[in-house]
């Protein structure tokens, strides 16, 4: 029985055929960052739909731009939150909440500043409504 040996240049061919794709994959992941990696498909998306007492309008958004930014600055599992109130009536006001997973929300709502935002806006909330949705595209400029 004669045995082949593989000549030099088809196992130079194998190498880079097989290896060098393995190592830019590699670099282009290290290279992409905590931030990017981090927006996988995992990310829990949430709109908030609330109807304030127009008369505490001014209370609720102070402690809802407490929450907002204590949860951002504390919680690395806080992504984004952008809250907007509706032109004709400031008294609906819609949050886009972004978490990193389920985990980070749960931990999120055991926090003792969300606590705090809870107890703060109770009497001020008319009605609250939880819409979780699925992010399907982003965009916007360098540095924002």
């Amino acid at each position: 029985m004669k045995t082949c040996k593989p000549s030099f240049k088809f196992a130079l061919n194998l190498l880079v055929r097989f290896t060098v794709p393995v190592i830019l994959l590699i670099t282009l992941s290290l290279s992409m960052g905590e931030k990017t990696m981090a927006q996988g498909n995992n990310q829990m998306v949430r709109l908030a739909k609330i109807k304030v007492d127009p008369l505490r309008l001014d209370k609720y958004n102070l402690a809802l731009k407490e929450q907002m930014t204590t949860a951002v600055r504390e919680e690395p599992g806080v992504l984004t939150y952008y809250a907007v109130a509706d032109k004709t009536d400031p008294s609906q006001i819609t949050i886009l909440e972004i978490y990193a997973d389920t985990t980070a929300y749960k931990k999120h709502i055991e926090t003792s500043h969300f606590k705090k935002y809870k107890e703060t806006v109770k009497g001020m909330v008319k009605s609250l409504e939880l819409i979780d949705v699925n992010l399907i595209g982003s965009a916007k400029k360098p540095g924002m």
